[in-house]
């Protein structure tokens, strides 16, 4: 029992490296990774070698599928150089299997003794992360070793022998229990790893390592199609195409299995590197062989993964909050500022369709104001589920301030939304239903405030975006403004209606309400000028505390602690 549970320890140790080596490289490295990625589709060849290189880094082909997934769901890359990506991918994950199966058992206290000296003294820094990532090595290298001591014992136990001899005789079991356990550890690397280690002690025989390696290879492949499922079916097709290309792999080689016995067993004595250089040679010669047929593979998970009819619902989901991406804090601010100025865009089509509704009681207009309202609460929901999902000790001080100008824009909008469906109400129950119209003067005065909340709504998702300075200070000036027209307009709407002007009267209560929700909307557009001034050192803290007071309210409301991330 003692044995066994050092075996399975060791194997937890081994996952756990792994999963550590390949969530600190993407976070400090995961934007620059991500970018070779997008950025090598032009060439057949130049996109095998990123997907080799990216998976070598992060010890996973499935983080890569992850990624490349991701990148096809939102358009970014398309099916067929995606698959080519893959393939290489295989061949890197194979690589790395190959180098860390040499003896490097020395090497692993310098790793973890230099990684927690530096992760201690430099925690919150990227030096700090790759650190961690230096110790994850050194862990999976030191698990390496503890497997191997723990098979020794297996080899004199009649009950161990007996359990593995099961495996023995039938290819396709084997093959099926090889990709349960790459399944159940996450990672083909570590079932190769264990398998070369329990052929080398004799547990098992070559032909069941191998097996077990094929069967490795699937599983990767099945867990890439289930990280898969929350995709659209653009992304779900990558992973559909690689697992294809994988079971295509083993439908081949397995029938030979025995002759690949023989002949490893005639090549070298060492087991454990005969059934690692197998994985090697078996990854880069199928992805090599596969790789002319990247085209009509995609042409065939077109064929077998169509693209469904697009409904309302779709139409609005979130399209760039990239689940693959929440490991890499910079990546997932990324993602989430850019539905944001989705949301963005939605309120300004709410704003030009109101103008029809004000002026002319377009009731199809008023109609798709609360229809766009919906999407906006819909993707607000979807972005505050994401960011609640980014893990505050991984975030520096300037991702920091990023995640609170999102969050402070991402309610600023939902509450500008919420605003415009008010007005709707009103100019519906107060102008269209008794047939009151606004003066001549009056609807000039809405008219003018419209056009300029329009345009600071357009500069306030420009300063969100680039941060300009300039900008930030010319829509600052533009609220105060703002704010001095509102009451300028209420001094001229009194001054109507001192003149008895029958319109005025009529909608009076209307036309106050209006200009004054336009100015609160306003203000809601301009806070995204704070934060640029605040840290340009030219914002008053008065006036900063003044206006986010209500945001931060609502903050805490809506995201409870993450209203302010450490």
């Amino acid at each position: 029992m003692t044995t066994l549970l050092n075996l399975l320890s060791a194997l937890a140790l081994l996952v756990w490296g792994t999963h550590i080596v390949r969530t600190d490289v993407l976070r400090v490295y995961g934007a620059q990774l991500r970018r070779i990625l997008s950025t090598s589709i032009k060439r057949r060849s130049l996109a095998f070698l990123a997907g080799v290189g990216v998976t070598s880094l992060v010890q996973s082909s499935n983080a890569t599928a992850v990624i490349v997934c991701s990148f096809v769901a939102q358009g970014l890359v398309t099916l067929t150089p995606a698959l080519t990506i893959m393939l290489g991918a295989d061949v890197g994950t194979a690589l790395m299997t190959g180098v860390l199966s040499f003896d490097l058992s020395w090497i692993s206290p310098l790793l973890i003794f230099g990684g927690v000296v530096v992760y201690l003294s430099r925690r919150h820094t990227s030096i700090g992360r790759m650190a961690r990532a230096v110790i994850g090595l050194g862990l999976i290298l030191l698990a390496l070793e503890m497997i191997t001591a723990a098979t020794r014992p297996m080899i004199q136990g009649a009950g161990i022998k007996v359990l593995f001899s099961t495996l023995t005789g039938d290819i396709v079991l084997d093959a099926l229990i090889g990709a349960i356990f790459a399944m159940l550890t996450y990672s083909s690397l570590a079932a190769v790893l264990l398998a070369a280690t329990l052929a080398t002690s004799g547990i098992i025989s070559l032909k069941v390592a191998l097996c077990l390696v094929i069967g490795a290879n699937l599983g990767s492949g099945i867990l890439a199609l289930l990280t898969a499922a929350s995709q659209n079916v653009a992304g779900r097709r990558v992973a559909l195409g690689s697992m294809l290309f994988r079971l295509s792999g083993a439908i081949v080689v397995l029938p030979f299995i025995n002759y690949l016995e023989v002949w490893i067993s005639l090549l070298t004595k060492d087991l454990r590197f005969g059934v690692v250089a197998f994985h090697v040679l078996y990854n880069t010669v199928r992805c090599g062989l596969l790789l002319p047929l990247v085209d009509p593979m995609a042409r065939l998970c077109t064929r077998l993964l169509p693209e469904l009819q697009k409904d309302d619902d779709a139409a609005i989901a979130a399209r760039h909050l990239d689940p693959g991406a929440i490991d890499t804090p910079s990546l997932a601010l990324a993602n989430a500022s850019r539905e944001v100025l989705r949301i963005g865009d939605l309120i300004e089509k709410m704003l030009l369709s109101l103008l029809p509704v004000i002026r002319n009681n377009d009731q199809l207009r008023a109609q798709q104001i609360r229809k766009l309202d919906d999407d906006v609460d819909k993707l607000y929901t979807a972005v505050k589920m994401y960011l609640a999902r980014v893990s505050r000790e991984e975030l520096n001080d300037k991702e920091v301030r990023r995640w609170t100008d999102i969050v402070t824009l991402t309610i600023n909008l939902e509450q500008a939304g919420d605003i415009i469906e008010r007005i709707v109400k009103g100019i519906e129950n107060k102008k269209i239903a008794p047939q009151r119209t606004f003066s001549d003067a009056g609807m000039t005065e809405v008219c003018e405030m419209h056009a300029r909340l329009v345009t600071s709504l357009q500069l306030g998702l420009s300063v969100f975006l680039d941060g300009d300075l300039k900008s930030a200070q010319k829509l600052l000036a533009e609220k105060e403004a703002f704010r001095d027209l509102e009451r300028a307009y209420s001094k001229t709407h009194l001054i109507r209606l001192a003149g008895e002007t029958q319109q005025s009267i009529e909608t009076s209560s209307l036309h106050l309400d209006l200009i004054s929700d336009m100015r609160r909307m306003h203000s809601l557009f301009c806070s995204t000028a704070y934060s640029v001034l605040d840290d340009a050192g030219m914002l008053r803290r008065s006036r900063m505390n003044v206006g986010d007071d209500p945001v931060a309210a609502q903050a805490r409301q809506e995201f409870g602690d993450y209203s302010h991330p450490p």
